[in-house]
Parts: C-alpha cells; sequence; structure tokens
C-alpha cells in the first residue's frame, strides 16, 4: 500500500458557550480545525484532525499546521502509510520540530492501519482496557459564580471532574476555588489549572488560600523548573501539561517526582504514535493521565477515545469530549457522551466518517 494523494481540509468550530477563556487573558470563539485525509493506491482512506488552542497556549497554531503539512506532503507521496515508524522517520527527517503538524499524518495511518487490518485503533493500540471512560468538563474561566453554576449544570449531565480555568489575578482564583469546590460533591474531583499563568509568588499565595481543600493543582506556571518549586511546597496532588512536551521531558518528570499525573495531549506529542510510548511509559511508573488533545471536534475526540480506550482506567484520571463543546459536526460515528462517558468505536479505524458538506472543498492537495 501506498500514499497517493493527501488533501487538507480547514473548518471553523464555534463554541456552544460562545467563548472559552483561559489564564492572562487569553481566550478563543470559533476554532480553527485542521483535516487531514490520506488516499492509497489500494483505495483505502485513513483521516485525522488538529485543533491547536488559539496561538498563545503552546508553541503550535492553526495556520502552522497547514504550513507544516505543506512541508511534510511531498515527502511522503508513495510511502507506505501502514509503516508507521518509517512514516514518522521521514516526518523528522523532513521537519524538525513542529510535532503539532506531524500529528494529523500519523493519526490517518493509524486509521488507515485500522481499516487494512479490520480492527479499531484501540485494538492496535495494546487492547480494549476498559469499556468506556470518565470526562471532565472544562470550566471557562469567569466570575466565580458564573464558574459555580456552570459547574452545576454540567454535573447534572453525569460529569464527575471538573477543570477550572484559573492562572488569572491571584484573589480572584482563590474565590474561583472556594466557590466551585463548594457546590460539588464530596466525590467529585475539582482541578485548578492555572494553565501557566501563575507567576511564582501567585502560585504559592494561591496555594496557601486553598491548602484545606480537595483539589488538585495543574501547571502553575510557565516553565517546569517553576512549576517543580511549587509542587515542593503543597500536599495537594499535582499535575503537569504544557511543559510535559514529549518523552524526554516526561522521563525528567518521573525521575524527579515532579507531579502525580499529567495531561496527554495526542497532537501536541506527535500523534498516536509517541502519545503511545508516553502512555507506556506513564503505566510503567504509575502515573495517571488525561488523555485530551489541545481542541478539535468529533474527529479528535475519536482518537483520544481510542487512546484512553486502551489505557487501564486506574491509569485513565479523565478523558475529554471535545465535540459535545462545539456547534459544528464534522463526522459520523464519533463517540457521544453518555452520564458523563464515552467510548471507541468498535468498527475499523477510528470509526468515523467525514461529513464533506461540513468540511467543504480542500484547502489544499498533494500528490
Amino acid at each position: 500500500m501506498k500514499i497517493s494523494a493527501i488533501n487538507v481540509f480547514q473548518v471553523d468550530l464555534p463554541l456552544k458557550e460562545g467563548r472559552y477563556s483561559w489564564s492572562n487573558g487569553n481566550f478563543v470563539e470559533v476554532f480553527d480545525s485542521t483535516v487531514v485525509e490520506i488516499e492509497t493506491d489500494e483505495g483505502l482512506k485513513g483521516y485525522a484532525e488538529c485543533c491547536p488552542l488559539g496561538s498563545a497556549y503552546l508553541p503550535s497554531f492553526a495556520l502552522g499546521v497547514r504550513a507544516g503539512l505543506q512541508e511534510l506532503a511531498p515527502r511522503l507521496i508513495g510511502c507506505d502509510p501502514l509503516n508507521i515508524g518509517e512514516i514518522n522517520r521521514v516526518m523528522d527527517t523532513a521537519l524538525r520540530g513542529h510535532p503539532y503538524a506531524k500529528a494529523p499524518i500519523d493519526i490517518a495511518c493509524w486509521d488507515l492501519l485500522g481499516k487494512a487490518t479490520l480492527k479499531p485503533v484501540y485494538s492496535l493500540l495494546g487492547g480494549a482496557a476498559q469499556e468506556d471512560v470518565v470526562l471532565y468538563r472544562a470550566i471557562s474561566q469567569e466570575d466565580p459564580e458564573i464558574m459555580a453554576r456552570k459547574i452545576e449544570g454540567y454535573a447534572s449531565e453525569g460529569y464527575t471532574k471538573f477543570q477550572l480555568k484559573v492562572g488569572g489575578d491571584a484573589n480572584d482564583d482563590i474565590d474561583r476555588i472556594h466557590a466551585t469546590r463548594a457546590v460539588l460533591k464530596p466525590t467529585d474531583l475539582l482541578v485548578a489549572d492555572a494553565n501557566t499563568g501563575w507567576t511564582r509568588h501567585e502560585a504559592a499565595r494561591v496555594l496557601g488560600a486553598i491548602s484545606s481543600l480537595d483539589v488538585y493543582v495543574e501547571q502553575p506556571c510557565l516553565t517546569y523548573e517553576e512549576s517543580v518549586s511549587i509542587r515542593r511546597r503543597t500536599a495537594l496532588p499535582f499535575i503537569l501539561d504544557e511543559v510535559i512536551d514529549g518523552a524526554n521531558m516526561l522521563v525528567r518528570g518521573i525521575a524527579e517526582d515532579a507531579m502525580d499525573c499529567i495531561n496527554l495531549k495526542i497532537s501536541k506529542v506527535g500523534g498516536l504514535t509517541k502519545a503511545k510510548l508516553m502512555r507506556d511509559l506513564c503505566v510503567a511508573h504509575g502515573i495517571p493521565m488525561t488523555i485530551e488533545d489541545t481542541w478539535g471536534g468529533d474527529i479528535t475526540t475519536a482518537a483520544i477515545a481510542h487512546l484512553a480506550r486502551s489505557t487501564p482506567a486506574d491509569f485513565t484520571f479523565s478523558a475529554t469530549d471535545f465535540n459535545s463543546y462545539g456547534t459544528v459536526d464534522i463526522a459520523e460515528g464519533a463517540p457521544k457522551r453518555v452520564n458523563g462517558r464515552m467510548t471507541a468505536s468498535n468498527r475499523p479505524g477510528l470509526g468515523i466518517t467525514p461529513i464533506f458538506d461540513a468540511l467543504g472543498e480542500p484547502v489544499a492537495s498533494y500528490s
């Protein structure tokens, strides 16, 4: 089997809530997502999606996905998409860095591998380790009372884990955390996610003010070193996200006892191949994960579900159903939330079929 063409689609994903806000005043109202279609000489087609969280969250941005694909695609025509290791070696030779731009190629090849072998992707990633996975709900940064009301609303939909967007003014963040924890059941989990937004002294102050609460602290500061400094000052469970950008940083974090959990974002690390490597390292070292991505729609949600379903439940802290946040469906067969949980399709590959009326015409094609 050979890659005969790579087609690239751009699709806007508006939000049901109108705006998603996080640390340092950042927000997005319409997400710019890229969908990749890999065609083969045997007629099979594979699909994937990459959707950065704006341009001020990670070293990634929507136009960068498509610019990276412009560099990569011509080198991949004629390659065997089922030889995913070689596909990644070709990409790493053709373009240094930019893992997010490589991720949709890698994921689409996993989709093709599943279709060629008539197996769902979760089976190829290690097999079903759980029937369905627990989801978290991200709560966009707003006034404390509004965030508390939103948590109550989402709790009624079956969510039991909530990721609170903080990383703003320290006084406001202290109020946000207290107000939201107060409306939750004792068994519900709350994560205060600063998204790198606090300086070290702000983080230390906030953690001191919430030290008596049942709450996780996520990525308080911009750098690994600053965040680990805060880790040393608190007994609260600690999550790292943005700074765990590949296997090397994960190994360092494990060796230095830098975190209790991580957020594993598939496109941030370069796709399912590298995410699986990091997943397996986490399982081997007892590190639970939130399995997710930067953002996306139906196809991203499907990839998340397959990686999460093949991960033991004890090490799946939570996962994300991004397709429930938006107003546009871009694929049939994608996972849907049921009582705060979702599962991956049993159909071959990712189990999705793109809705081309939603995707429109390709913005680029390579053959």
